[in-house]
């Protein structure tokens, strides 16, 4: 009787396990595509809202900075809560959010709608990259991270792309409102797979502690995926922000042709995602110097050549591969759920000062000099990762 029963029941947990996981890379990947969604609606936001598009760009910048405050406040404060509680009261923030700014009649709501968004970004996403080891078994936990994450990396080069594909057919409101929709059905789903996950007691201080650098201190790895995150998102979404103003006032490109391109480079990316995955476990360094030269390759090109196609396939598999790579070396750098928080904060300020620094160039210089920013930020990242990061702690 033994067993039979208990191979079932092992499958049956494994199952739920694995449930948990999916949900939680669902989360992550409404939530990030929630964030990122202005981009391939810049245009129509920022006409039916009258503002210019560089003003229209702090969509973006507003919740990357409140992310970036929200990851390491909310990992503190709400340390003792249970996870599970906190993570359905994020997604629920978000999906309500969303319905704001599809309601959005004035630019200074949607900015208001947006500020929520970043609430929801930062502690979602700092607690779910963490929760792997709480919910399968130590030899699994690589590969579940690896899932949870896989969501922010498809939702970044896939979430745009399918919003502004939706928005040649529809209003760009639609698009809010269906991820409005799609984080409140997803708080049942989380409310229905996640187990309790209860809170834990303040870590003590010791060399031990936060990042592996001792009390009050970051490992120098860390420090230097810390940098390489500001330099190389920052870069990206400089450039990305404005793609399609881009695409439309430089390349003569319609808005069918926009929801397209934007679709391949999602696809380009999502390839990209995988088959850095695949590598970067071993050698983050080497991978990392790859796709940003990619990215710096392909965004300087773009103003030169009359195949704007061919250089977006090369940009998405470029930085398709940056957030898992980032992430699997910040892993070996060490930092627990505060060093998660760390990145998060640092990747959600990096959105904010490139979509900021992109503003400014495109309403001061023009929207194609956008992505000579991109590419000379991707370029120093190259140079970066291939000095900086020579360390055997980091993994290079």
């Amino acid at each position: 009787m033994t067993t039979t029963v208990e191979p079932a029941s092992e499958s049956a947990a494994d199952r739920a396990r694995w449930l948990a996981v999916t949900s939680l890379a669902a989360g992550t990947f409404i939530l990030v595509t929630s964030e990122m969604l202005p981009v391939g609606l810049l245009t129509s936001i920022g006409s039916s809202l009258g503002v210019s598009d560089g003003t229209a760009g702090l969509m973006m910048t507003a919740p990357g900075l409140v992310a970036a405050v929200a990851a390491p406040v909310l990992a503190i404060t709400t340390r003792r809560l249970d996870r599970r509680v906190t993570l359905l009261g994020l997604m629920a923030l978000l999906g309500v959010a969303n319905l704001a700014g599809a309601l959005a009649q004035d630019y200074p709501f949607m900015l208001a709608a947006r500020v929520l968004t970043g609430v929801s970004i930062g502690g979602f996403w700092a607690f779910a990259a963490a929760l792997g080891p709480r919910l399968v078994p130590d030899r699994f936990v690589g590969r579940a991270t690896s899932i949870i994450l896989a969501g922010v990396s498809v939702a970044s080069v896939l979430g745009v792309p399918a919003a502004a594909f939706l928005s040649s057919f529809a209003d760009w409101r639609a698009a809010f409102a269906a991820l409005g929709v799609a984080a409140l059905a997803l708080v049942a789903l989380l409310a229905a797979t996640l187990p309790p996950l209860p809170g834990e007691p303040p870590t003590k201080p010791g060399p031990s502690g936060p990042a592996a650098g001792g009390p009050g201190k970051l490992s120098r790895p860390l420090k230097v995926v810390l940098v390489l995150t500001v330099l190389i998102v920052s870069g990206h979404f400089a450039a990305y922000t404005y793609v399609r103003p881009f695409l439309e006032q430089v390349a003569g490109a319609g808005p069918a042709f926009v929801g397209a391109a934007l679709l391949l480079y999602g696809a380009a990316g999502v390839a990209g995602n995988f088959a850095a995955g695949a590598q970067a476990a071993g050698r983050p360094r080497a991978v990392l110097v790859t796709l940003a030269a990619l990215m710096a390759v392909a965004t300087a090109a773009l103003p030169l050549i009359d195949l704007p196609l061919a250089a977006l396939v090369v940009w998405g598999v470029g930085y398709g591969g940056v957030g898992v790579t980032l992430q699997l070396w910040i892993m070996r750098s060490g930092g627990g759920e505060l060093g998660t928080a760390l990145f998060v904060c640092a990747f959600n300020v990096s959105i904010a000062l490139g979509a900021f620094a992109g503003g400014r160039v495109a309403d001061g210089v023009s929207v194609a000099a956008v992505m000579w920013l991109g590419a000379a930020l991707a370029a120093v990242s190259v140079a970066v990762a291939g000095i900086g990061g020579r360390s055997r702690r980091s993994g290079s």
